[in-house]
């Protein structure tokens, strides 16, 4: 895992974070809370490879 990749993670944490702000002044909170939930499954779909590479790598070093 790169530097990138955090700032990536970083980044899209912050639109959500505006994007929820904006949209939950302007009295759309369900939309806020869709956006929030979108952040947080890109976030985590991102992930999903590099814990997999985790996973795959501690399995080669304790030879399982």
């Amino acid at each position: 895992m790169d530097i990138g990749f955090i700032f990536k993670i970083a980044a899209i944490g912050i639109i959500t974070a505006v994007l929820h702000q904006v949209l939950a002044r302007s009295g759309k909170e369900e939309h806020a809370m869709i956006v929030t939930i979108a952040g947080l499954v890109v976030v985590l779909m991102m992930l999903i490879p590099q814990i997999s590479e985790l996973f795959s790598t501690l399995k080669s070093v304790f030879e399982l």
